[in-house]
């Protein structure tokens, strides 16, 4: 365990596992590492980069995390027996600063209807694994699964016993969000005092949000002494989902006089980081989200206006700018260069490589052309889309829509193959959308079931962007795809394309769809 102050609280981020655990945030491997380069950029300090005995595909992107991410520890998740505990020391051992996780549920309603063991046996299975775990890593986590619902006395057992078997750091998960925020501090606080050797180790809180309180209760811990908090970025995860990082973060510093405490996040990199996880998952955050949603700092009201003009401090306890909000609106044109845009790009919290900017600039050039205004969110749009639907092994070369009132709509469209083939295919549909889905899956031979399809303006006025998300199901696996054109037809096209090439690169990866792994988790 890295030696930190006191008054600093780490941050462990878990969206590249228990939020992907959320249906349909199901992520590739490039997306899983692009996000887990937004989040050292955003200088978390742990990246819980996924549960590698699920699947083959999750083992290779905590191994590929763990072998290209630099800074951040790379912890792996792992049930405590022994297979999983390796297959995570396999994953995570190129990491610079390795961490294994591994848990076990000590409520009495998992003992008794899910795990089926007394309490001395998850005690001895507990520490065993730890003991293991400790033999391959210095850095080891436990969970106790459900322990908010767990008797108080057993738990400190528990906890004193994976202390001296070797962990390092204790999580107490709030695994179903039952807890409420006195409850949870009165907890840590009889941890504290019964719990020999616990002042040795860093104390963690992973908090459910079922009744809407994860960021209040992980608050709780905080100020009960854990100096962990673990979260996700947008608060993604397993039903309604977990603590949310850019909320307990910016907690923590506008309230820094009354918490003392601080944490190592680049707070500039919140907005940014939060608008990549949106594009990736598909899983929008509403606009009246904390920190990072559309109306977090816009104001109607009349006389908030006017105290806002007055002094922003009237109605604003953070600036915009804190969290990597701009207060620019109308920005670029179409007679606009590179420099000018990578100055833009950059003051906006992004950080592309040349050939990242070239490939941007020229869609931006090109989007300039068709509309009349230009604002930050068309920019944020290209950055996050740049190449959707273009990235083999099929991509669009020309659809042609004809619909109307009265008629049938139909769709024409010209694919290409990465290896060069060509396909000119047809199709009618109850309306253009319909027309082009079912033309991309007979050029494609892919059948989709459509099983959700959302439209979000990026920006304002009729040459506005839209953003098309289709959710999707395909062997009864879930999958999603994103989108963004100032054509719906075409972005929503793109998206359906998007998952069609994803179906496709699983299936030659694999040969078969790959069966989910039914897993219990803090």
């Amino acid at each position: 365990m890295d030696a930190v102050a006191d008054n600093r609280v780490v941050i462990f981020d878990t969206t590249l596992r228990d939020g992907e655990q959320a249906p349909g945030c199901s992520m590739t491997l490039n997306e899983k590492l692009r996000v887990a380069a937004a989040l050292r950029d955003l200088n978390v300090d742990i990246i819980e980069a996924g549960f590698p005995a699920a699947s083959p595909g999750d083992f290779e992107s905590v191994q590929r995390i763990a072998a290209t991410i630099d800074g951040p520890t790379v912890c792996g998740l792992a049930r405590c027996n022994e297979k999983d505990i390796r297959r995570v020391w396999d994953a995570v051992k190129e990491s610079d600063r390795p961490r294994i996780h591994v848990f076990v549920a000590t409520s009495q309603i998992h003992r008794e209807h899910k795990l089926q063991m007394a309490k001395d046996e998850i005690i001895s299975t507990a520490t065993e694994s730890v003991a293991l775990a400790r033999s391959l890593c210095a850095d080891i986590e436990f969970s106790p699964e459900d322990a908010a619902r767990t008797e108080p006395e057993y738990l400190a057992e528990v906890v004193q016993a994976v202390i001296e078997a070797g962990a390092t750091t204790v999580n107490i998960p709030d695994t179903v969000g039952y807890a409420v925020p006195g409850e949870f501090y009165e907890l840590f606080r009889y941890l504290k005092e019964h719990v020999d050797g616990i002042d040795a180790i860093r104390l963690s809180a992973h908090c459910h949000d079922d009744l809407g309180l994860a960021v209040a209760n992980s608050l709780a811990a905080v100020q009960a002494g854990a100096r962990q908090v673990e979260c996700t970025i947008n608060g993604i995860g397993e039903r309604a989902g977990n603590c949310s990082l850019e909320e307990v973060v910016m907690a923590l510093k506008t309230r820094k006089e009354y918490f003392g405490l601080e944490t190592g996040i680049r707070t500039q990199r919140l907005y940014p980081t939060s608008r990549i996880v949106t594009a990736v998952t598909g899983m929008h955050a509403q606009r009246n989200k904390a920190i990072v949603g559309e109306n977090a700092f816009a104001h109607e009201a009349g006389i908030h206006q006017h105290g806002m003009l007055k002094n922003s401090a009237t109605y604003e306890i953070m600036r915009p700018e804190d969290v990597g909000l701009s207060r620019s609106n109308l920005v670029l044109g179409k007679h606009s260069g590179r420099h000018a845009f990578r100055e833009r790009v950059e003051q906006m919290g992004f950080q592309l490589d040349d050939v990242e900017l070239n490939r941007c600039f020229e869609e931006f050039k090109e989007l300039a052309d068709r509309k009349k205004d230009m604002y930050d969110r068309d920019i944020e749009a290209i950055i996050m889309n740049v190449d959707v639907g273009k990235a083999g092994p099929w991509r669009i070369e020309e659809l042609h829509i004809t619909a109307g009132t009265g008629t049938v709509a139909a769709a024409a469209l010209l694919m290409r193959h990465e290896d060069g083939r060509e396909i000119r295919d047809a199709a009618e549909g109850d309306g253009p959308v319909a027309a082009a889905f079912r033309a991309l899956e007979q050029a494609t031979g892919v059948n989709l079931i459509l099983k959700n399809f959302e439209v979000h303006g990026v920006t304002v006025g009729d040459d506005a962007q839209g953003e098309v998300t289709v959710t999707v199901e395909y062997n009864r696996q879930s999958y999603r795809g994103h989108a963004v054109s100032t054509d719906i037809v075409e972005s929503a096209a793109f998206a359906y394309l998007e998952v069609i090439n994803r179906v496709i690169r699983r299936q030659e990866a694999t040969g078969e769809e790959t069966e989910s792994v039914a897993l219990g988790t803090p």
